[in-house]
């Protein structure tokens, strides 16, 4: 998969891109991020991207026709036809991410993320170039850098091959609509705190059932509004209803 980055900061991605899991993926040719320099596509003498308001007010307002010229050129459309594929402008005014919004994303082979900065953008940007707006979460950030990022990582994630384990991704936090069941490894015993001995049974059925029951209350302790939106059977309604064990912390 194929991601378009336009930032007016493309340093700030490599140190994360170029590491662990990300790194494999693009060693492998699972993905490829291209990162475009909207300053690039500037053509005054200081390169400038950004301008005051129209009707006044703080901040500064990224220009369009950088931006403009950089997507069409890179994605090789004019305004006149249709993009050749999403133009994801990262914004606080965007639908809000999720694991199913990563998932959407993920089945197309290339996706273009344009980075907002400064106070906004200019609407015309919103309007008549991207395709699709995202925020993820309801808050404030510098710049649409570090959400590319997250967005970057999150449909890398449910692609083939970036994973060492082809079903973890399902059983990721959100996946399943629940929050994840909890994790212990190595020792049994630390500090006086034993693992649950159902994951030192052996039993894979006992450990499944297990891994569910505890995914079911850590979100109804948790997320609550999560359990609304998934779709139980007639014995977790009935466990989750039944007296309850303490949540694993």
């Amino acid at each position: 998969m194929d991601f378009e980055v336009f930032t007016i900061l493309p340093e700030v991605f490599p140190a994360y891109l170029e590491s662990s899991i990300m790194l494999r993926a693009s060693e492998k040719g699972a993905i490829a991020v291209h990162l475009h320099n909207i300053r690039d596509f500037a053509h005054d003498r200081h390169h400038t991207t950004d301008d005051v308001p129209y009707g006044g007010g703080g901040g500064m307002i990224m220009k369009p026709e950088p931006v403009f010229e950089a997507v069409e050129t890179v994605l090789s459309f004019t305004g006149s036809s249709p993009p050749p594929c999403p133009i994801v402008l990262l914004t606080p005014q965007g639908r809000t991410f999720t694991q199913a919004l990563a998932r959407e994303l993920s089945t197309h082979p290339r996706i273009a993320l344009i980075c907002g900065r400064y106070e906004g953008v200019d609407e015309r940007i919103r309007m008549n170039l991207a395709t699709d707006e995202v925020s993820v979460g309801d808050y404030v950030l510098t710049g649409g850098e570090l959400p590319a990022l997250i967005v970057i990582d999150a449909v890398s994630r449910l692609l083939p091959g970036v994973l060492g384990d082809p079903n973890g991704a399902e059983s990721d936090s959100h996946a399943s609509g629940l929050l994840e069941h909890p994790h212990y490894t190595r020792p049994p015993s630390f500090r006086g705190r034993k693992v649950p001995e159902v994951l030192l049974s052996g039993d894979h059925s006992r450990i499944s059932r297990w891994r569910r029951e505890q995914s079911l209350l850590r979100t109804q302790d948790r997320r609550p509004d999560l359990l609304a939106r998934v779709s139980l059977t007639e014995d977790e309604c009935q466990f989750l209803s039944g007296p309850q064990p303490p949540t694993s912390m």
